[in-house]
């Protein structure tokens, strides 16, 4: 049975929510109602960045020998972090390219984030460059899924980001009913990717 990877941060471990809660498990419920032949594996990790994606991407591949799908979703805490989009944007790529390498036959779905928090003020300190930021850390995944020819999740937290009902009190990650709409956002591409 071919799987589907799922490697990422809190946003796919499903932070402080049970297992069953977490995006990959309502696609997996979305796999066994079609009846396709899928696993979905989550292999999220809170906090993790693309550097330390790029430092556990061996040992997670190296456990799979037929892989259908890797879908990645990381950036967030990169962002938070104000770290550069540069290094991202060569951290993702790194990820990409030893999926492929090591994978060639799976597709790889690579998941569109947005800077998690509404700005507001903060957009107009240091001569905008919070909102220059912003952007930039946007438009970094539409590049890199068109440089690579990739499938693309456009927003992960479409409709969630937000929105009090759909998140935790901490208002950045959400919660089992925001999870749900989570796993329709991914699902609209990933449904395509395999063919259903």
């Amino acid at each position: 049975m071919p799987d589907i990877l799922f490697f990422g941060d809190s946003l796919t471990a499903g932070y402080q929510l049970r297992a069953t809660e977490s995006f990959p498990s309502r696609i997996q419920e979305k796999l066994t109602v079609q009846n396709l032949p899928y696993r979905a594996l989550n292999y999220g990790v809170s906090g993790e960045t693309t550097a330390g994606g790029r430092q556990r991407l061996a040992g997670v591949l190296a456990r799979f020998e037929q892989l259908g799908v890797f879908v990645l979703e990381l950036g967030a805490n990169d962002a938070l972090r104000g770290i550069p989009v540069r290094e991202t944007t060569q951290n993702l790529q790194f990820i990409l390219d030893e999926v492929k390498r090591a994978h060639p036959e799976a597709r790889r779905v690579l998941v569109g984030l947005e800077f998690p928090f509404d700005l507001g003020p903060l957009a107009t300190l240091g001569g905008g460059r919070m909102g220059h930021y912003a952007q930039e850390f946007k438009a970094l995944f539409r590049q890199l899924a068109d440089k690579n020819e990739v499938d693309f999740v456009p927003f992960l937290l479409q409709g969630v980001i937000g929105q009090r009902h759909l998140n935790l009190p901490d208002g950045v990650h959400p919660n089992a009913e925001g999870q749900k709409l989570l796993a329709d956002n991914v699902w609209q591409v990933l449904e395509g990717v395999l063919g259903t």
